[in-house]
């Protein structure tokens, strides 16, 4: 069984192999550009510089007579390379059977299969990358909008270690400091440096550092939103116009739509991107007391997905008005006495709802709102899933909802540097929490020889999150979570 941190010569498919024009398969390792030359003609490829294309044959048994496919061929030499390593990509014809042939003639001439991430592991090894990039590498891969493409590769440009090398040059200046007064010998502490007994050196830099530190670990909640989405469930009475909002959200008739009621039997979903934001977006059947069996099994998987949900939009029929089970539903729901911004921005966030909400008065092109509203404290968002008047605002209050801001943290997610894994998290976290304790000890006059170890800690956890600080089992663990070719 191959192991991570060998350098022998390495091969993986960079495509999936399928109907296609290309297949690219990618290689990698010492020594791997004089093992293609065997089974390629013209074998004067391993006499090619590197950044060249090299025009040719894969031959079976390096026989001129066994052809294989048409190719051509990438030439990457150490260290300009990913890898930092020789290293080429050969590009042959699409489909299952070139690419599987090629991929055999290879691993007869030597070649290995890589490991899952071991491109990307060799790069790090190779110092052509830390792990924040590498990192950004499967994050770049798996991103599922526009805006989560665009915040990895900000750190891919690096970014996020541009940030973490900042902080940790604080505090290392703030550990040094203390190091320093803890290196004086007894007879050498001048009467100043006694009055810094139990203080601690450089303090307002470290109360700098610890809030970017906040800031960072903020900027999480942003990152895993718009890396692994939110579900959003559309619900309300029958005939309320969930169906047609959920056509509306998709641009396309994929609800049934009609004028009975309980034509929604059981819930059906879609993904789409609201903002930028990944969203499983959920149609379910109408809340009601239902007449028959098949609808009131619908009716709880409804009432189920409610708990479920990161957020509810909860419709109302504008021409039917308020209903008693309007009332049941919303009077079940404890509303603070906010106006509709207010409402808007704090996404009707109950105290005694284990979910976020929005109201919406629906069909309001027919049906305009009511002043005052007959609910107190409820001020619906108006929308018409039937001509799409209102749904501007209505994206505005989802997102608003769904990107609540943590007390006293302005992130700037257009910016601001952010944290992309739940291991960069984790690391920041600590490192957040060691800094907090030094300086509570600090506060206390507690002595410094306390107080260093925390920030040592702090610094080598910052240093864990680029790589710097790192074991080999954390890296085996990390990098066989990517996509074998990455």
């Amino acid at each position: 069984m191959s192991d991570y941190g060998d350098d022998s010569s390495i091969a993986a498919f960079a495509t999936a192999p399928g109907k296609s024009a290309l297949t690219l398969i990618r290689c990698s390792g010492k020594g791997s550009i004089e093992l293609l030359s065997s089974v390629f003609s013209p074998a004067k490829i391993k006499d090619a510089p590197g950044n060249t294309i090299i025009h040719g044959w894969i031959l079976e048994e390096g026989t001129i007579n066994k052809k294989v496919d048409e190719v051509l061929v990438s030439v990457f030499r150490a260290p300009k390379s990913y890898t930092g390593e020789d290293g080429f990509d050969v590009s042959c014809h699409g489909g299952h059977a070139a690419g599987k042939a090629v991929m055999a003639v290879l691993k007869n001439a030597g070649f290995r299969g890589a490991l899952p991430g071991e491109f990307t592991f060799r790069a790090f090894m190779n110092g052509k990358i830390d792990l924040t990039r590498s990192e950004s590498v499967m994050e770049l891969v798996s991103a599922k909008t526009e805006i989560s493409r665009r915040h990895a590769v900000s750190r891919l440009c690096g970014s996020l270690q541009k940030e973490i090398g900042e902080i940790k040059t604080q505090l290392v200046q703030v550990h040094a400091g203390a190091e320093i007064f803890l290196d004086y010998c007894e007879d050498e502490i001048s009467a100043d440096a006694e009055e810094m007994e139990g203080r601690l050196p450089n303090r307002e830099l470290a109360l700098v550092a610890l809030g970017r530190l906040r800031k960072l670990s903020a900027s999480w909640q942003f990152e895993r939103i718009y890396q692994e989405g939110v579900t959003l469930v559309i619900a309300g009475r029958p005939n309320a116009g969930k169906s047609s909002l959920f056509n509306l959200f998709l641009k396309e008739d994929r609800s049934i739509v009609t004028e009975i009621p309980g034509t929604t039997r059981d819930w059906i979903e879609a993904f789409v991107s609201i903002e930028g934001i990944p969203v499983r977006l959920i149609d379910t059947a109408g809340l009601r007391e239902a007449p028959c069996a098949v609808e009131k099994i619908g009716v709880e998987r409804s009432r189920k997905l409610l708990q479920e949900a990161d957020l509810v939009l909860y419709l109302i029929d504008g021409e039917s008005g308020i209903t008693a089970e309007d009332e049941e539903y919303t009077g079940a729901i404890h509303f603070d006495d906010c106006s509709a911004a207010d409402l808007r921005q704090n996404a009707g966030q109950s105290e005694k709802s284990n979910f976020p909400f929005l109201i919406l008065w629906n069909k309001c092109d027919a049906a305009p709102l009511p002043q005052p509203f007959p609910v107190v404290n409820v001020n619906p968002i108006c929308i018409s899933a039937k001509t799409g008047e209102g749904l501007t605002e209505l994206y505005a209050a989802i997102t608003s909802a769904i990107l609540k801001k943590d007390a006293g943290i302005n992130f700037d997610e257009h910016s601001s540097a952010s944290i992309g894994t739940i291991r960069q998290k984790n690391l920041a976290d600590a490192a957040c929490s060691r800094l907090k304790e030094a300086l509570a000890l600090a506060e206390q006059n507690e002595p410094l020889d306390l107080i260093a170890p925390l920030l040592r800690e702090a610094v080598n956890s910052l240093g864990e999150i680029t790589g710097e600080v790192s074991t080999a089992d954390i890296l085996e663990e990390m990098f066989s979570k990517f996509c074998v070719g990455k």
